[in-house]
């Protein structure tokens, strides 16, 4: 499984390592924020839609 991880801020390499080492021992986590990635995606382009059809 390949998965993009960004950041809303500068982070240290060693902070991306270890955030990294959680996210593969817990797939549940990871599941989590894909989920809540493609929720936030999802009401962005249904409220596209809506105002490409008004």
């Amino acid at each position: 499984m390949k998965f993009i991880l960004t950041a809303s801020r500068l982070m240290k390499a060693s902070e991306v390592k270890s955030l990294c080492k959680v996210m593969k021992e817990n797939k549940n986590i990871l599941l989590q924020q894909e989920i809540q990635a493609k929720s936030v995606m999802f009401r962005k382009l249904s409220l596209k839609k809506e105002k490409a059809a008004s």
